[in-house]
């Protein structure tokens, strides 16, 4: 009896001792770059973060030698993906054959890019990495998820508020009772103003319906990570077209940054993704220079950039195609006149009174500097002289623009997007996961 006794005790020692319960606020699953991406973003957005991966790895066939070339996304240097980038470029610098010129193609070595990565999650205040982990179950817990991993001879359950699906398969979300829509299924028109990634050459969407931006540019809208029926879990590799190819990883890379960034909003205001702000998790990604929309010809570095994306996020500015040059080039032709037709739309669309000043005012083909400072003195209710003289003594010194400043010129595209984001502030209303205004 006694030695029965003894037995059991060491028993339920030997389960406590290989059995524990850690809580976080965000727990990322995955060997890939996505999950590296994500897992970054989430600390940074200064939110409690656990990566679990067995290995991680550049794709599932590499090789440590493996050499890839990567072709796309060399003009749109996109938050983490833009970073990785420069990182592997620094690597390279003074190797000789390697071509680490702003705008060149970008090859490495998988064991390159893998300690890149790897450098990027060193000293993260907010990320704890459990190596040579691997998943097991997931179930709902409340307002949380529980998810049981095993490392080593160790059984760990984490309660999380937040789970992303990092896997190849998504493994995560189908043990979690998952159903997946084809990637890039049913994109509607408005859908790009929610996007939570975008760039250029991603393949598989050859024959998808997305309409803008237009072939071979794309964005990923939010609405694409999310699981019908299940809150709080978010999936990468299944929200791209299938198949493990190198020159995804641009895509990956960015696509694990918002879903980062829409995890980290989810625990930070401990919500769930039933409630996403779009906006507010957008500017969340500028601040960490994640592009909305690809452009080509605005850097991340110009002055304008982040007033650019945020206008051009609503569809005021509408960016075109430009085939004459190889790669293909996405621009937002900063410099060229604003049409009137262009923007009216979209004007009618958020600001209710605005057909009464087009009524009224009845401007011509391009929009002038004189109809841009009208408009904003209607809608904002300023008196219309002081808010020239405001301007015009702002224009070259403040707003760094470069020229003359003359009510009766046609307004750029670039002052354009300054003087609205700046006045009229468009990015701040209210959109919903498929891009529609709410009023």
């Amino acid at each position: 009896m006694i030695k029965n006794l003894f037995a059991l005790f060491l028993a339920f020692n030997c389960t406590f001792l290989y059995a524990q319960t850690v809580k976080t606020d965000v727990l990322v699953i995955g060997n890939d770059p996505g999950a590296v991406s994500a897992s970054v973003q989430c600390a940074r957005s200064k939110v409690k973060t656990i990566w679990v991966f067995e290995k991680l790895a550049i794709n599932t066939t590499s090789t440590p030698t493996a050499t890839y070339t990567i072709e796309n996304g060399r003009n749109i240097p996109s938050g983490i993906w833009g970073e990785f980038r420069k990182l592997v470029q620094q690597s390279y610098y003074k190797k000789p054959g390697h071509d680490t010129s702003q705008y060149a193609a970008l090859t490495f070595e998988a064991d390159t890019a893998i300690a890149v990565l790897q450098k990027m999650t060193d000293t993260l205040k907010n990320l704890s990495l459990y190596k040579q982990t691997t998943f097991i179950n997931i179930k709902k817990d409340n307002d949380y998820w529980a998810v049981s991993v095993r490392q080593n001879e160790k059984i760990i359950t984490i309660k999380t508020r937040v789970v992303i699906d990092a896997t190849t398969d998504g493994a995560i979300a189908l043990k979690a009772g998952a159903k997946f829509d084809t990637a890039f299924k049913n994109a509607n028109p408005n859908a790009y103003r929610t996007a939570i990634a975008t760039g250029s050459v991603l393949p598989g969407i050859e024959n998808s319906n997305i309409t803008y931006p237009p072939y071979p540019f794309y964005s990923i809208p939010m609405n694409a990570i999310l699981l019908r029926d299940l809150e709080n879990l978010l999936v990468i590799d299944k929200a791209l077209p299938p198949g493990d190819n190198i020159q995804s990883l641009p895509a990956q890379l960015e696509l694990g940054q918002g879903a980062g960034t829409i995890a980290a909003y989810c625990a930070f205001f401990k919500t769930t993704t039933q409630n996403l702000k779009v906006r507010i998790i957008q500017g969340e990604l500028l601040d960490y220079k994640g592009y909305i929309l690809p452009f080509t010809d605005i850097n991340p570095k110009d002055v304008n950039w982040r007033a650019i994306q945020q206008v051009s996020a609503t569809g005021l500015l509408n960016g075109k195609l430009q085939q004459t040059t190889a790669p293909a080039q996405f621009v937002f032709m900063p410099d060229s006149a604003v049409l009137t037709d262009e923007i009216k739309p979209i004007f009618s669309e958020i600001y209710t009174r605005a057909f009464l000043w087009f009524n009224n005012e009845k401007p011509g083909k391009m929009f002038t500097i004189g109809n841009t400072l009208s408009f904003i003195s209607d809608y904002t209710l300023t008196d219309p002289q002081l808010l020239q003289k405001n301007i015009q003594k702002a224009w070259k010194s403040q707003y760094k623009f470069n020229t003359d400043f003359d009510l009766k010129q046609p307004i750029t595209r670039r002052e354009f997007a300054v003087l609205a984001n700046r006045f009229l502030n468009p990015f701040a209303r209210t959109i919903d996961l498929n891009g529609r205004l709410v009023n």
